[in-house]
């Protein structure tokens, strides 16, 4: 077996903005396992949020993939790196590596619903993105919002997609001086879920009122390390393998998660279709899917999933 890895830049079609800043293109690096003929694939979206560069990455995987020839596998990587960005795309080429060598052609249905994204944007501009997505079949939008015109924006959407299902991501941009009244009126305008709406450092906070419509722990939760402290604050995670460092932590994250009584989606970077790829066996177990991040990409790597209507396509 031998390990290699590499960086890549895509460029987005538009800009990609939310509450912490607009993005024109995105770097992910890539790794790839090869053996008995079979190559094995895998790629991580590095996030500064969390501390993360594709040459912090890089640098990262190095000692791991040495040890690859040596039979690494993915159980012992969990031990041998840290959750993110870096241990997930290892840990995928590994699991890719697997499925490929025992002639599996795909890990569960030929496809999978998945929301839309809207980015920040005027309240017009969200409106018009929102009335071209259901024109085209898509049923459940997911509206990027900063701390700035939230009811126009969110009314302005749902008056131009009135039979959509809406759901918030706030990207930790809120304050909990104004969380409470916007809760109930999201919950007022028919809002589905709030995503991350305080700064993880901040969201004990939900846990001194009721909420009046599910909110899901985004960058508040990671591995199932964190679970014991947001299950009073949250009635939902967001699952990332760029977050729980691979599929093996991700699956082993929704059980106990599930097991705790919280809901949880499965979400994606910005990244390719082998991002998307590599999160598949999640997707049928998952109450929310956040899938579109190829969809972004003004080319997708080959051979890319196929999005239409709302659903994402394995072939």
């Amino acid at each position: 077996m031998q390990a290699r890895c590499y960086d890549e830049r895509w460029s987005l079609r538009t800009a990609f903005v939310i509450s912490r800043g607009a993005r024109t293109e995105v770097r992910v690096v890539v790794v790839e396992v090869s053996g008995d003929g079979v190559t094995g694939i895998g790629e991580c979206t590095p996030y500064a949020r969390y501390g993360e560069s594709v040459a912090s990455v890089l640098h990262q995987l190095q000692p791991s993939l040495q040890e690859v020839a040596d039979g690494l596998t993915c159980e012992q990587l969990q031990a041998h790196m840290p959750a993110g960005a870096a241990r997930n795309a290892l840990d995928c080429a590994l699991s890719d590596w697997e499925m490929k060598a025992q002639g599996a052609l795909h890990p569960g249905p030929i496809s999978l619903p998945t929301v839309q994204t809207l980015v920040v944007d005027s309240p017009d501009a969200m409106a018009v993105a929102a009335r071209v997505a259901v024109e085209a079949g898509v049923d459940l939008l997911k509206l990027k919002l900063d701390d700035q015109h939230v009811r126009a924006r969110v009314s302005a959407v749902r008056a131009a997609a009135p039979n959509a299902q809406l759901i918030i991501d706030a990207n930790e941009a809120w304050h909990t001086a104004t969380l409470i009244e916007r809760c109930e009126d999201l919950s007022r305008m028919g809002v589905s879920m709030l995503e991350q709406p305080l700064p993880a450092s901040e969201d004990g906070f939900l846990e001194t009122f009721e909420h009046p419509l599910p909110i899901c722990a985004d960058e508040s939760c990671h591995t199932r390390n964190d679970l014991p402290q947001l299950v009073h604050r949250y009635e939902m995670i967001n699952i990332k393998l760029d977050k729980t460092g691979g599929i093996t932590e991700a699956l082993a994250l929704a059980d106990k998660a599930t097991a705790l009584g919280l809901e949880w989606m499965l979400g994606c970077m910005l990244c390719t279709s082998r991002a998307i790829r590599a999160a598949w066996p999640l997707g049928s177990r998952a109450r929310y899917l956040d899938l579109d991040g190829p969809t972004w990409l003004v080319k997708d790597t080959e051979p890319p999933l196929r999005f239409k209507a709302g659903r994402v396509y394995w072939s």
